[in-house]
């Protein structure tokens, strides 16, 4: 479980296929503080568990399936990635509660400065846009962000500087894929009235 606040912007080493899984080397700082082989960390809003370690650089399996229903098939050296710890029962809690199971890819729309800020249009895959509600919570690329409006398979937030400063967004553009990760109790109130 995470937060969607990012801790730090990592960046691929390497990313490469392998007989058993895809590699995924990402040279980090912060994380690496107390992150263990075996401990959960969220990459670019993936949950994902390390592997190996050393003093700078940690280490991922990543599944075939995970690579093509992410945005991770465009990663390549010096992407840089959102990374985030798991939370721990003694953290603040700030964010949403976010799982680090992506729902889906979103397509950049529109990305451009208004004024001090900047506006971020998402398209979601088709249907997908009844997950989304306004004021309500989404994660992009593990970023908890609020939802500003909603018009039916698309929905925008508004960025303030400080998260275009230290996220992975400040390097997005028009037609980029994002991970999208919608609030967890719209999709279980849509199973419960589903029943």
């Amino acid at each position: 479980m995470f937060t969607g606040i990012v801790e730090e912007t990592g960046r691929v080493a390497s990313f490469t296929q392998a007989t058993d899984a895809w590699k995924l080397q990402i040279a980090a700082k912060l994380v690496m503080s107390d992150v263990a082989v075996g401990d959960s960390v969220a990459v670019n809003g993936c949950c994902l568990t390390v592997v190996k370690r050393d003093a700078g650089h940690l280490w991922f399996d990543v599944l075939e399936e995970t690579r093509r229903l992410t945005s991770f098939a465009q990663l390549a050296p010096n992407s840089a990635v959102n990374l985030e710890r798991s939370l721990r029962a003694d953290s603040r809690m700030g964010g949403h509660f976010v799982s680090g199971h992506i729902d889906a890819p979103g397509r950049i729309e529109t990305f451009e400065p208004r004024g001090n800020d900047h506006f971020l249009r998402v398209r979601v895959p088709a249907g997908q846009g009844r997950y989304l509600v306004y004021k309500g919570s989404v994660a992009i690329d593990g970023i908890s962000l609020t939802v500003a409006e909603v018009q039916g398979d698309t929905f925008a937030v508004w960025l303030i500087p400080h998260t275009l400063a230290v996220t992975n967004l400040g390097e997005k553009k028009a037609d980029d894929i994002v991970n999208l990760e919608f609030d967890l109790l719209a999709k279980y109130v849509e199973k419960l009235l589903a029943r």
